[in-house]
């Protein structure tokens, strides 16, 4: 097993910090000046220009698409090759979208390349490739434990060439940005069938008639604008049959083919928070005294400075072999790797910007450093793509199984 990067990444990482370097860390005070500048506007959910600026840029410095695995349509590297790119990234926590690698789109898109007609691909997959209009997934529901994904009870329901749909979701992050063009949803096409065949996904269109978008959730007190979770009413919403992905009841078979790259995106780019989390954790500590020495050097300081370190490098490990394992044996084989790096990357994150967050002092939750910024994002991770209970169960049943008598 050789977690070394292909010379193809080790060339893309450099020109990606160059970039973040020249483009990216400077315009992190013009992406919060502009959020406010378009709340005092009536404008909240605008897009912003800064990253509209930035993504021509990254397209001519070759910056784009780079997430899509082994596929014509993007970079064509493979997860494990990609996941240092996605750590970089992660630095910066609106950085990727200004290389077309954010959530929920880079997910939205790999469905349509896997599962998608021709008329789909054509429709929203070359737009969404292109950056020009957002997506969003509409799966968790207010009125059920949602981490029990068979819990789902909005209906879609087969009339005649149509399709109608009903429910209401929430936590469909992207949904309240106007870029946001196309849904996928996923509800119930046959309750009477056997557990993982009721459910279904199908492409809804934010303009047809009977989505209405109810409020924004925010998250820690952030709402996340212009991106958003956005709690969503469906009534009578009609679209065509031919929306529907890859056949009725394969919902849970799309979700798993979805979820497994998307895992490895997140975790990298948590790892990459934590990483930016404990250089200014360091500078903090270097520059202030306390107690007639600098922070750096109480004991305390330093035993934190280490254990994040040593959390860091196995949370990326660990997250290396889950992708590694993906691209040589497919999503089910890392199927345990996935779960655990899920549980792994989050929490970490959380521990080191916590201990960042306590060196900075009353700074540290202000808005005069992004930490308090970072803890909410990764601290939302926790809940994202299945809660830590529902990982750490899947874990245990692996590991009882390797160990039935």
């Amino acid at each position: 097993m050789d977690f070394s990067y292909s010379p193809r990444t080790l060339e893309l990482q450099a020109r990606l910090q160059a970039f973040m370097e020249r483009h990216i860390y400077p315009a992190e005070g013009r992406w919060w000046e502009e959020i406010e500048e378009n709340t005092r506007a009536g404008r909240r959910w605008s897009p912003l220009r800064v990253i509209e600026d930035l993504k021509p840029l990254a397209r001519e410095a070759g910056l784009w698409n780079l997430w899509l695995p082994t596929s014509d349509r993007g970079a064509g590297l493979t997860n494990q090759e990609y996941a240092p790119l996605a750590e970089t990234m992660g630095r910066v926590p609106w950085a990727p979208e200004v290389f077309n690698c954010s959530a929920p789109d880079t997910g939205n898109m790999e469905v349509l390349v896997r599962y998608g007609t021709p008329e789909h691909q054509k429709r929203w997959l070359e737009p969404l490739l292109a950056g020009e209009i957002r997506s969003g997934f509409a799966m968790t529901e207010p009125a059920v434990a949602s981490s029990d994904a068979t819990n789902i009870e909005s209906r879609i329901e087969r009339v005649g060439d149509e399709y109608v749909i009903n429910g209401r979701k929430w936590w469909t992050s992207g949904a309240g940005d106007p870029r946001c063009k196309i849904l996928i949803f996923m509800g119930k096409t046959d309750p009477s069938a056997p557990r993982h065949s009721q459910q279904s996904m199908i492409l809804v269109p934010m303009d047809t008639p009977g989505v209405k978008v109810l409020r924004p959730l925010s998250v820690m007190g952030y709402d996340d604008a212009p991106h958003g979770h956005m709690e969503v009413d469906f009534v009578d919403v009609r679209v065509p049959a031919s929306n529907i992905l890859l056949g009725e009841g394969r919902g849970f078979e799309i979700a798993q083919g979805r979820l497994g790259p998307g895992r490895i995106h997140h975790c990298m780019r948590l790892i990459g928070l934590a990483e930016r989390s404990l250089a200014m954790m360091c500078k903090r500590a270097s520059a202030r005294v306390a107690f007639g020495k600098t922070v750096a050097e109480q004991g305390v300081t330093r035993e934190r400075i280490a254990e994040a370190r040593i959390l860091i490098e196995q949370a990326r490990l660990l997250t290396l072999k889950a992708a590694w394992m993906m691209d040589v044996a497919g999503n089910k084989t890392a199927k345990a790797e996935i779960a655990m790096i899920k549980v792994a990357a989050p929490n970490m994150a959380c521990q080191v910007i916590d201990w960042a967050m306590q060196v900075h002092g009353g700074g540290g939750m202000s808005q005069d450093f992004p930490l308090a910024y970072f803890y909410a994002h990764a601290r939302t991770l926790r809940f994202a793509d299945g809660p830590d209970e529902v990982h750490r169960n899947a874990i245990a049943k692996i590991e009882l199984g390797r160990h039935a008598l």
